[in-house]
Parts: structure tokens; C-alpha cells; sequence
């Protein structure tokens, strides 16, 4: 990737999860200068609707209802997500957030509500835990504000196997989130077919990943939509030489013999 920069600043641990979305947000975008003013609005009301409140589930109780009802952040989970929904400033602006990017965003209003909030994967969904004091925590979906309760949660982690009563639910990894974001918002690209700035996420997944077949695949993809063919062709040859089995590998082989012809007509 050309902006070793970028790269750089999404590595650093001093910078939040937020701050990393948005550089993501200008580069992908050639944008600059987002604004967060409306969550500061957002946090201000919030403060004022929990201020009366003392006991501290009582008022996280609140705090949540207070985004997801007041503030309408309540939303239907979908397959795919439209591209606006990976825009900061439009998607707080029409109240549509891909789920990553709404768990950050929900992060920084409740943490500057003075409540520790972090992000947990909860099979099959990335989700926001508020610890309210020493003995109580509410886990919620960041999409729709529903929270589970022990059952619930016992219920998912059966899926991952093992004694759920043993498990620990660590943070979700930062480069994790930033994983997750990148692939949706690649995807969501890919869809609304703006090929160039689905090519920029793809850019800097290989950087965060370099080994990863699949990522090198949709890089040979978009550089073929964006003809440029040649280019395609040695990450299309990666691909099926990694991935001999997986069924997208058949119809490369084809694709990339097409391409070979190709090149010995014109040579």
C-alpha cells in the first residue's frame, strides 16, 4: 500500500478505534475533516437523561434506552449494509451504521458518559458489554440495543464448545475490528460496484494480512474490473495455487488460461 502513513496510524495503539475508522473513512473516500459534533450533542443528552439517576444499572438501564429510543439509533440487523452505513458523519445523520462501526460509535457515547464499555464476541455477533459497577455488566447488540441475559449468553457460548461456565469473554483484538470493518465495507463496495475504493480496503487488508489468499483473490478480481489485467493475473495465480480445492479455483484456472492466450496474441 502507497500510504505507509495510514498504515502506520491504524497500528498505533495510541490511537482509539474511532480515530482508526475515520482514517479508513478519508482514505477509502478521499474525504477529510470528519466531524464528530453530532456525538458530542449525542453524549450531552444522554448525561442530562442519566444525571438524576444514582444507582448505576439503573442508569445504564437508561443510557441504552436512551440511544436506542430517544436518540433512535434502533435498527433491523441485515444481510448487507448500503455504503452510507460506513460513513460516520451520514450514518449517525440517518441513523443506519454498519454493526463494527456502530459498536465504536456506541463505545465512545457510553465511555463519555463516564461508563467502561468495551466490545465482546458473543457467536455469532460482535456486541457491547457496559460494566455498570463491580457485580454487574449488560451485554447488548450494538444493531437493534437487545441485551441478553445469563441464559441467553450461556446459550451462545455453548456453540463454541467446552464449559461455558469456564469461559472467560475477553475484548474483541483491535486489529480484529479493524479486520471486520475493512471486509464489510469492501464488500458493501463491491455491491454498489465502485470497484477503485473497494481496491483501497482490499489494499490495506493485504497489508494487515499479507498471506491471505482470499484477500489476494478479490484484489485480482477488482484489478480485473479495473482492467488491469496483467496485474490481476499474478494474484489470480496465488489464489489457485493456495486454494487448489476451493471451488472458485476451477474457474480461475480457466480465467487465468484465457489470460495467458491473451497475452501471446499481443506478444
Amino acid at each position: 500500500m502507497k500510504n505507509e502513513l495510514l498504515l502506520s496510524e491504524v497500528n498505533s495503539d495510541e490511537k482509539s478505534l474511532l480515530d482508526v475508522f475515520i482514517l479508513i473513512e478519508e482514505f477509502v473516500f478521499s474525504s477529510n475533516g470528519t466531524s464528530l459534533s453530532k456525538l458530542d450533542g449525542i453524549i450531552k443528552e444522554c448525561l442530562i437523561a442519566i444525571e438524576p439517576i444514582e444507582n448505576p444499572l439503573e442508569q445504564v438501564e437508561t443510557l441504552i434506552n436512551e440511544i436506542f429510543v430517544e436518540q433512535m439509533f434502533i435498527d433491523n440487523i441485515k444481510a448487507l449494509w448500503p455504503v452510507v452505513a460506513f460513513k460516520i458523519k451520514a450514518g449517525i445523520d440517518y441513523r443506519i451504521l454498519a454493526p463494527t462501526l456502530k459498536a465504536v460509535i456506541l463505545r465512545h457515547i457510553i465511555e463519555g458518559c463516564y461508563f467502561e464499555a468495551d466490545l465482546v464476541f458473543v457467536p455469532n455477533s460482535t456486541m457491547v458489554r457496559i460494566t455498570c459497577d463491580d457485580n454487574y455488566a449488560i451485554i447488548f447488540d450494538p444493531v437493534n440495543g437487545e441485551s441478553l441475559d445469563w441464559h441467553q449468553l450461556d446459550d451462545r457460548m455453548d456453540d463454541l464448545g467446552g464449559d461455558p461456565s469456564n469461559m472467560e469473554l475477553d475484548s474483541i483484538d483491535k486489529n480484529v475490528l479493524i479486520i471486520e470493518h475493512l471486509t464489510a465495507l469492501k464488500n458493501a463496495l463491491i455491491k454498489a460496484l465502485c470497484f477503485d475504493q473497494a481496491l483501497k480496503c482490499v489494499d490495506i487488508l493485504i497489508e494487515l494480512r499479507p498471506e491471505d489468499p482470499f484477500e489476494r483473490r478479490d484484489r485480482g478480481f477488482l484489478l480485473h474490473q479495473l482492467d488491469c489485467i496483467k496485474v490481476a493475473y499474478d494474484d489470480y495465480q496465488y489464489f489457485v495455487e493456495q486454494c487448489p480445492k476451493d471451488p472458485a479455483a476451477q474457474l480461475l484456472k480457466l480465467q487465468l488460461d484465457k489470460i495467458t492466450v491473451v497475452d501471446n496474441v499481443l506478444h
